[in-house]
């Protein structure tokens, strides 16, 4: 057998390899007997200590084909491909199994063209040759060669057939594979296991269920991998019914001691909204690994419970558990849920401190974090040191640019996702759009809408007109924008006509904004929203009148205004004010402190804007009222509670009113600290007396 150094010379340049010892060559240095050489490598191979296994193995004066190829594997499985080809060239003699292994091996450490030009110079190929390469190629996308070499199988087992068919499958090819099922001589369980999990991949869960049934109607038994897949399929169908009659038959049959088919229960009982019956089965089963305590913290999580979801994964933690990149992603999704900034970094920590954040899907979670809470350049940062992205982290960085007012970065970060190929979709354009929208960049705004168009690849979406009322209503269009909603390819929903009428509350144009208020009225008349809107527009006006019939239009119809409010997180503990709020236990010293931030105010010629004081009431008592608003309490209850110079975020549910957005603005020069200002529209970061907004909100 002559050796290979043609074929793998690209891998021993200078320096960069040390070549294996030749197993000719190689002398023992001990007087151990051989048997009890191979059983000390066993062991290490068993235990994975690769480089003690490889210090031993220079010890056998001349290992025997079953434990060279051992070696490749392990080499293989650690991603040491060098080392086991250095191995594969120095041996003597090669077998089928050598041969599959270094295949199998190049396939599973990336080296695809590798594993080609090996399965080429292979002399002898057997069936599990031929089904290695066709699996390598389908793993890696070129699903159609994988499909030549199939056809040109001289013979076919159900392996052969199994791994062709899963092929088409990770492919989106489901009806392809449906094709070579059908043709198929001999079905067995894999095949079949195949099937359910390829539909349900490829988003036919129903197919996927039905499937499982006509299975179980010819006979074949399905398996814990077959139960595993159905499970995962009842999950995403929320077929609950069929779930519940699964997990009686499990146990059973005993299968819930399998940790896949009792973790794939308790996923599936938490998408289909029974997270408590998770929780039990999870305590009562007694499988705690990784992958069961992933799937009931993402299962919380998907259930709104993401203080539950954070408690469990810190439990995880105490318990030994060392977390995966989905337990981080789902741990860091809570704390997205949450706004809870401070537990999000400590998770950041345990990714970063397991080797998770470079992991596409934790960095994607850590950017709409930080984006979430206002750390818009910590998202940033984590963005440009993502050594992969896909197109949810492109768009994460531009809606979270757009949120927080950095609309040039927004555009920037477009200009790089072209740059690098990336087609982009819906949810791209929303985030151009309000970006626009939020900097009143119209000309930008349209171009992006016109690209939008005629870009075939994207589907106009109602949301895209809806940013493109906003843009047009921010930037004082209001008759544009009129026109723009009435030749709208679709029906307009109140939505839309909203966005116009939050354009009349900023501009103040009465005509526009009852003509608006009808419509919306006419389409739902029980959007709380539009009467709020109408009736602080007319309040602003001072036409006090119109303000009073729009009230007892809402009494009338039962219609409640949502309360405004607005929240701050300190230590973990989320402390919340509403409007003229005195049940906070530092009451006493909040009002003391915003007594002398009012004082310093008037100091610094600062007057209150009484038109945001929407009750006819003479001018001290609007005065008063505008001073107790909930985000002047919030901020206040901040500089009282956080270390001096520290970022001081606070959120509210609703708008800021202008009033207060001046106000803060001014307090953050008094006091020479950031405030960061989230409302229902988007994020106000106040720095020395400026605003990200610059004041267009």
């Amino acid at each position: 057998m002559k050796p290979f150094p043609a074929l793998f010379s690209n891998l021993k340049s200078a320096g960069s390899l040390v070549l294996h010892p030749s197993p000719q060559t190689l002398k023992p240095t001990s007087k151990s007997t051989l048997p009890s050489w191979n059983s000390i490598l066993l062991d290490l191979l068993q235990r994975n200590q690769i480089n003690e296994a490889r210090h031993v193995f220079a010890q056998i004066p001349s290992p025997d084909l079953r434990l060279c190829t051992m070696m490749i594997n392990a080499y293989s499985r650690n991603n040491r491909i060098h080392d086991a080809l250095n191995l594969f060239d120095h041996m003597p003699h090669r077998d089928a199994a050598s041969w599959n292994s270094i295949i199998k091996g190049c396939l599973d450490c990336g080296e695809l063209a590798l594993a080609q030009r090996v399965f080429d110079e292979m002399p002898e190929k057997n069936v599990i040759s031929w089904t290695t390469i066709v699996d390598g190629l389908a793993r890696f996308g070129r699903v159609d060669a994988a499909e030549d070499l199939f056809w040109r199988m001289p013979k076919k087992d159900s392996a052969a057939w199994n791994s062709m068919i899963s092929g088409y499958c990770c492919n989106g090819r489901v009806h392809d594979a449906q094709l070579l099922f059908e043709k198929m001589p001999l079905q067995n369980v894999i095949s079949w296991t195949a099937m359910i999990g390829g539909y349900d991949q490829n988003g036919e869960s129903d197919v996927a269920l039905r499937l499982f049934c006509e299975m179980c109607a010819s006979g074949v038994q399905p398996t814990s991998s077959t139960f595993a897949c159905v499970l995962t399929a009842c999950a995403k169908a929320l077929d609950l019914c069929l779930g519940m009659q699964l997990h009686s038959h499990l146990v059973k049959a005993g299968y819930l001691c399998n940790s896949y088919v009792s973790t794939s229960l308790v996923t599936m009982y938490a998408c289909c909204k029974q997270i408590e019956s998770s929780r039990q089965l999870f305590y009562e089963n007694g499988h705690r690994n990784v992958a069961s305590w992933t799937a009931l913290v993402t299962g919380y999580g998907l259930n709104g419970k993401h203080f539950d979801a954070l408690d469990e994964f810190q439990k995880m933690i105490l318990h030994g558990i060392t977390p995966n990149q989905s337990t981080c992603t789902s741990a860091l999704n809570s704390c997205c849920g949450l706004e809870a900034l401070d537990r999000g970094r400590k998770v950041h920590a345990k990714a970063t401190k397991h080797g998770f954040d470079f992991d596409v899907f934790v960095g994607n979670s850590l950017v709409v974090l930080y984006s979430k809470c206002g750390a818009i350049y910590d998202g940033l940062k984590v963005f440009d040191i993502m050594e992969e992205r896909n197109l949810v982290s492109w768009n994460s960085v531009i809606m979270g640019c757009a949120q927080n007012g950095y609309a040039l970065d927004a555009l920037k970060y477009f200009d790089y996702m072209v740059y690098h190929h990336v087609q982009p979709d819906e949810i791209t354009f929303i985030g151009l759009l309000t970006a626009c929208s939020h900097s009143r960049m119209l000309d930008k705004a349209r171009q992006f809408f016109q690209r939008l168009r005629e870009d075939p690849l994207v589907n106009m979406k109602l949301e895209h007109y809806v940013c493109m009322v906003d843009v047009l209503g921010r930037c004082g269009q209001l008759d544009e924008a009129e026109e723009f909603i009435k030749h709208m390819p679709m029906k307009p929903n109140a939505t839309v006509w909203l966005a116009l009428l939050s354009a009349c509350r900023v501009h103040l144009n009465i005509e526009v904004a009852r003509r608006t208020a009808q419509t919306i009225f006419d389409l739902e008349p029980h959007t709380s929203a539009a009467y709020v809107l109408l009736s602080n527009i007319y309040a602003s006006a001072g036409r006090w009148n119109d303000v009073a019939q729009i009230r007892v239009m809402m009494r009338c119809r039962g219609i409640v205004k949502l309360p405004g409010y607005s929240w701050i997180t300190v230590k973990e503990s989320r402390h919340e004010f509403v409007c003229g709020d005195r049940t906070h236990p530092m009451s006493k010293e909040i009002y003391k402190k915003l007594e002398w931030l009012s004082g310093k105010l008037k100091e610094c010629g600062f007057e209150s804007d009484k038109r945001y004081a929407l009750h006819d009431v003479d001018d001290e008592q609007k005065e008063a009222a505008l001073a107790y608003h909930s985000e002047k309490l919030a901020v206040t209850f901040g500089l009282l509670s956080t270390v001096e110079g520290s970022t001081i975020r606070v959120m509210k549910n609703l708008r800021v009113c202008g009033d207060c957005h001046s106000a803060i603005k001014m307090i953050s020069k008094i006091v020479a600290r950031e405030i960061v200002l989230r409302d229902s529209s988007r994020f106000h970061h106040m720095r020395d007396g400026c605003c990200s907004c610059g004041d267009c909100w």
